[in-house]
């Protein structure tokens, strides 16, 4: 898989929520978005996880210096839970996730719950 993907809301019509750089190794996941001053208006990172688990999906935000939108999504690719993650706390989700989508808070207005998402490589667009 590509470093980018697109990431698609199926339910909503299959718009494209956001462009999102694959996070899947551990040092990524643990970097994620640590000591960054911002996040591009459109772009976010998805940590996956080899396992669907709530307390692997758990996330911190120790230095991070801005508020971002996260939402854990299961194996299925169904959006579990939703936040607006703020600097310096910890967050678990609701139910068992593999993948979390960090991104500008803005994305959580086109994100419920229940939604299905679908991840697609930005070289095969």
């Amino acid at each position: 898989m590509n470093n980018w993907i697109s990431v698609i809301n199926a339910s909503k019509g299959g718009d494209t929520l956001l462009r999102a750089r694959w996070c899947a190794s551990y040092l990524c996941r643990l970097r994620g978005l640590t000591f960054r001053r911002s996040l591009p208006e459109g772009e976010g990172l998805l940590l996956v996880d080899g396992h669907e688990t709530r307390r692997n999906a758990a996330i911190h935000m120790l230095g991070v210096f801005f508020p971002i939108g996260v939402a854990w999504i299961s194996r299925d690719q169904v959006v579990v839970d939703l936040t607006v993650a703020k600097p310096w706390r910890f967050y678990v989700p609701k139910g068992r996730a593999q993948y979390i989508l960090e991104g500008p808070p803005s994305m959580l207005e086109s994100i419920t719950i229940g939604d299905r998402l679908e991840f697609v490589d930005v070289e095969a667009e």
